[in-house]
């Protein structure tokens, strides 16, 4: 089944975060991660508000999962240390 690969994300270091971006999306694509939500406008009804929230639509939670723990996507995020706050989840869709 699909998963959705679900960001929430404070920024306080946009060059840094920059790095990450540009070398996390091709990680994702290689895994067959597609974006579809991406830093867009949204609302907080509940819970710590992150102005940044992004999602991705992979072919299964093994997919993100494998993403994550891959090589490219390990050395995106590097940047992202110390450049954010953030928190990431994966989700088994029902389609």
């Amino acid at each position: 089944m699909p998963a959705l690969w679900i960001a929430h994300v404070t920024v306080s270091d946009e060059e840094a975060y920059g790095k990450y971006a540009k070398l996390a999306g091709p990680a994702i694509a290689a895994h067959g991660g597609q974006f579809i939500a991406r830093g867009g406008r949204f609302v907080q009804l509940e819970g710590k508000e992150r102005p940044r929230n992004v999602v991705a639509k992979f072919p299964s939670v093994e997919a993100a999962e494998t993403c994550y723990h891959s090589p490219e996507y390990q050395e995106a995020l590097s940047h992202a240390r110390g450049a954010s706050e953030r928190e990431l989840l994966i989700v088994e869709t029902s389609e």
